[in-house]
């Protein structure tokens, strides 16, 4: 007897639907086709127990088990439960009316329990495209597959469930969410608040600028200054998600299977990698593609800390996601894109020793060993950072204070507005959405100066020795800094502000 059932497999961050064609015939053997890896192969021994297990018996005769397409690679153990359903349908031993209409997904333990899988959302959404009316999958993944509509989900906990179902022995419960009222839930609630900074006033003011225009920024300070503390309160003020971002950001955490219990995200991610990470796993790819950390990133924030620490392969290979906000990874057979629109946030001491600038600290580094430093740091790299800012020690005095600053909320509020403005501004242009992704032509248009910004600005160039490559930073910042005032124009007022956050272009800045 020949059964269709149907399963999915994820590519990037699209589905593409699988027809698992299970065929019993006489004779003996198991064969299975349709480019299957070492995982799926596998799946007949865990298949096996499994129904024996649970008071069936897997069929002592040839079965022929298809996927197709047969040319599309098949990855993973979440095959286990579209092979099990096929071969009992198959072999008549539950029921198979309406098989058809369900998509059916997840990892089989030896007794019969399902474990979780990776992608539910992604297969959930293209099941609802394709005109699938159900999707069971594991316990743990039906909330993140709940969120599409127009699809029932279920989620199970074992085989036997699923089974009582087609035999129509009990009705498995659907998985219902309210997306909106789930998302909108959870907006207000940072974990980490400014609110709990003691001073750093003048670095505050850099965050809340730097999320009002989305602009990269780079912290330089000895160690104990607070810059990781100032990194990662910095998703806590930038504007809320909307519900696109959320699902589009979802999805990429989908993929690499860590949405475990949970429906939509609605926090910004925030990814903080370790200086020894690979190229692979910062940008993505692999033998089989996977998302890296600048794609989990996507719609929140990358933090590099200790910058110079970071393989200088590994910060190359993130220039062209910086600039594209996508990065493609290409193998003989196929291409996948995964989107990056991150913010980075970058860190760094301004000497190996970590106290150079510092009046009260020894100096330990040459001037020789502190150029090298820096230098690991190429020209392109910091030529896509708007904002450099540096972080100096907190007084004890400030330290010791019992007040509180100013909460991420109210900081929030301010940022929302300005990135409303910078909407509205760019709302005929496809790729740009806030004033950091701004080219040469939009600054001439909306960073026009008045001849006294124009001599503030010249003065400054030749003053500090700022290279040309900081003209276009400082008038995006200046924007930014216009946008969070209301202000249509860029005032002078507005220009020296920015001037100031550009310390790395400071010729002499080490000496």
């Amino acid at each position: 007897m020949l059964v269709k059932v149907y399963g999915s497999a994820v590519f990037g961050v699209e589905a593409t639907t699988v027809a698992v064609e299970v065929n019993i015939d006489k004779g003996i053997g198991y064969h299975l086709v349709g480019l299957p890896d070492n995982a799926v192969k596998e799946s007949s021994f865990r298949i096996a127990a499994a129904l024996q297990n649970n008071g069936f018996k897997f069929p002592g005769k040839k079965i022929i088990v298809n996927m197709a397409p047969a040319d599309l690679r098949k990855e993973g153990s979440a095959y286990d439960l579209t092979f099990a359903i096929g071969i009992l349908a198959a072999s008549g031993q539950i029921k198979a009316e309406n098989i058809s209409e369900y998509i059916i997904m997840g990892e089989l333990s030896l007794d019969g329990s399902l474990q979780p899988i990776k992608g539910a959302l992604p297969i959930a959404i293209k099941a609802k495209q394709e005109g699938f009316k159900h999707f069971i999958l594991p316990e743990q993944n039906a909330k993140e597959a709940a969120i599409v509509s127009d699809i029932k989900v279920f989620g199970v906990n074992n085989l036997k469930e699923v089974c009582d179902h087609f035999d129509k022995a009990s009705e498995l419960p659907e998985t219902i969410i309210n997306t909106r009222e789930e998302f909108y839930n959870h907006l207000d609630h940072p974990e980490h608040d400014f609110a709990d900074v003691k001073g750093q006033e003048s670095i505050k003011r850099c965050m809340e600028i730097a999320a009002a225009g989305g602009h990269n920024i780079i912290l330089i300070g000895p160690p104990g200054a607070g810059k990781t503390m100032l990194a990662k309160r910095l998703p806590s003020i930038l504007p809320p998600m909307t519900l696109h971002e959320a699902l589009e950001t979802t999805k990429i955490h989908s993929v690499v299977g860590k949405i475990k219990d949970h429906g939509l995200m609605a926090q910004r991610p925030f990814r903080s990698p370790h200086h020894t990470i690979s190229d692979v796993a910062l940008v993505g790819g692999g033998a089989y593609p996977q998302p890296g950390e600048i794609s989990l990133s996507h719609n929140g924030v990358l933090f590099l800390d200790e910058l110079p620490e970071f393989k200088r392969s590994v910060l190359e290979v993130m220039r062209q996601p910086l600039e594209d906000r996508e990065v493609t990874i290409s193998r003989a057979r196929f291409t996948v894109t995964y989107p990056s629109s991150f913010m980075l946030v970058a860190s760094m001491n301004p000497s190996p020793g970590g106290y150079f600038n510092d009046p009260d600290a020894p100096v330990t580094s040459s001037p020789a060993e502190m150029q090298r430093y820096l230098s690991k740091i190429s020209g392109p790299l910091l030529d896509r950072i708007d904002i450099h800012i540096e972080v100096t020690p907190v007084p004890f005095d400030k330290l010791s204070d019992e007040r509180k600053g100013e909460s991420s909320i109210d900081i929030r509020k301010r940022v929302t507005t300005a990135r409303e403005f910078q909407t509205m501004r760019f709302a005929d242009f496809d790729n740009i959405h806030y004033n950091a992704q701004m080219g040469t032509k939009q600054i001439s248009s909306f960073c026009k100066l008045d001849s006294a910004s124009k001599a503030l600005l010249k003065t400054a160039m030749e003053r500090l020795n700022l290279s040309a490559r900081a003209y276009d930073r400082i008038l995006k910042v200046s924007r930014t800094i216009a946008d969070l005032e209301a202000s249509e124009d860029v005032k002078a007022m507005h220009i020296s502000e920015a001037i100031q956050y550009r310390s790395l272009d400071r010729e002499g800045w080490l000496g």
